[in-house]
C-alpha cells in the first residue's frame, strides 16, 4: 500500500479496482463505458442541434440531460483512470473541493431536469391542447436555468462545509472520487448536524422529485389506458417506460446510498452503488433514449443522408 503522509493537506483516493487481473478487467470495462458515454451524449447533443424536427421542449430537455451526463462522468472517470494508470492516488485539497462541487451540482441539476422531463410528458399526454402554453420555450428555458442554479447553490453549501471542517485522521478516502460521506469519516469533529442537512438535501433533490415523477406517470398511465388510438397508446407507453427506466437507475442507488445511517453503510457497497449513478447512468441515457425512439433514429438517418449528399456535391464539383 502507498506510503500516505498524514501531515500533507492532500487527500488520497483508494480507488475502485484492486491491483489484480480482475481489477484490470473492470478498469478496461469502465474506461470503454466512459468512451461510449462521451460518444453517445455528444452525438445526442449534436443530433438535437442539427435536426429541426427535434427542436421541441422534450428534446431540448433531453439535450440538457446529455450535457449534464457528459460533464458528470467527466468529473469522475478521468481522475479515476489516471490514478489507476499512474499509481498516483493523491488529489489536492482544492482539487477534491472542485470535484466535490461539480459532482453535487450536476447530480442535483440532473435530478431536477428528470422532473422537468416527466412534467413535459405529463402535459403532452394529459393536456395536449394546453401543451404549447404550459411547455413554451420560455418555460423550458426557465426549467433548465432553474435546474442548473439550484444544483449549484446546493453544491456550494455542501462543498463549503466539507472544505472547512478539520481533518485530523488519515487522509485516505475509501472511494474513487471525493464523495462527501466518505470524507466525513475522516473528520475529527462530530458531523451529525451536517449529516442531517445531507438527509434534508437528498430529500429535496431526490425523494420529492421521485414522488413527483411517480405521481405524474401514474396520471399518464391512466390517460394512456383511456386513449382510443392504439398507435398513440403504444407511442406514449414507450416514451414513459424509457423515462422510468432512466429515473429508476439514477434515483434508486443514489437515494439508497445517501439516506442510510452511517452505521448501516460499508465503503465497498457505497463504491459499487456509486458506479450506477456515476458511470452506468450517463451511458444508458443516450442508449435508452435513442435506440428505443423512432424520432431520434429518423433524425439520425436524415442527418447522415444530408451529410452524404453534401459530400457527394463537393465531390462532383
Amino acid at each position: 500500500m502507498e506510503n500516505i503522509n498524514e501531515t500533507s493537506t492532500d487527500f488520497f483516493l483508494l480507488g475502485l479496482f484492486p491491483p489484480s487481473r480482475i481489477g484490470l478487467f473492470f478498469f478496461i470495462l469502465s474506461f470503454l463505458i466512459f468512451l461510449m458515454a462521451l460518444f453517445g451524449n455528444l452525438s445526442m447533443i449534436i443530433l438535437i442541434l442539427l435536426d429541426t424536427h427535434l427542436h421541441t421542449p422534450m428534446y431540448f430537455l433531453l439535450s440538457q440531460l446529455s450535457l449534464m451526463d457528459l460533464n458528470y462522468i467527466s468529473t469522475i472517470v478521468p481522475k479515476m483512470v489516471s490514478d489507476y494508470l499512474l499509481g498516483n492516488k493523491s488529489i489536492s485539497f482544492i482539487g477534491c473541493g472542485v470535484q466535490c462541487f461539480f459532482f453535487i451540482a450536476l447530480a442535483g441539476a440532473e435530478g431536477l431536469i428528470l422532473v422537468s422531463m416527466a412534467y413535459d410528458r405529463y402535459v403532452a399526454i394529459c393536456f395536449p391542447l394546453h401543451y404549447p402554453i404550459r411547455m413554451s420555450k420560455r418555460v423550458c428555458v426557465l426549467m433548465i436555468i432553474g435546474s442548473w442554479i439550484m444544483g449549484s447553490v446546493n453544491s456550494c453549501a455542501h462543498t463549503a462545509y466539507v472544505l472547512h471542517i478539520p481533518y485530523c485522521r488519515s487522509r485516505a478516502i475509501n472511494h474513487f472520487f471525493c464523495d462527501v460521506p466518505a470524507m466525513l469519516t475522516l473528520a475529527c469533529m462530530d458531523t451529525w448536524v451536517y449529516e442531517y442537512t445531507v438527509f434534508v438535501s437528498i430529500t429535496l433533490f431526490l425523494v420529492f422529485p421521485f414522488i413527483g415523477i411517480a405521481c405524474s406517470y401514474g396520471r399518464v398511465l391512466l390517460a394512456i389506458c383511456s386513449m382510443q388510438s392504439t398507435e398513440g397508446r403504444k407511442k406514449a407507453y414507450s416514451t414513459c417506460s424509457t423515462h422510468l427506466t432512466v429515473v429508476t437507475f439514477y434515483y434508486a442507488p443514489f437515494a439508497y446510498t445517501y439516506l442510510r445511517p452511517r452505521s448501516f453503510r460499508s465503503p465497498t457497497e457505497d463504491k459499487v452503488l456509486a458506479v450506477f449513478y456515476t458511470i452506468l447512468t450517463p451511458v444508458l441515457n443516450p442508449i435508452i433514449y435513442s435506440l428505443r425512439n423512432k424520432e431520434v433514429m429518423g433524425a439520425l438517418r436524415r442527418v447522415i443522408l444530408r451529410f452524404c449528399s453534401v459530400k457527394m456535391e463537393q465531390h462532383f464539383h
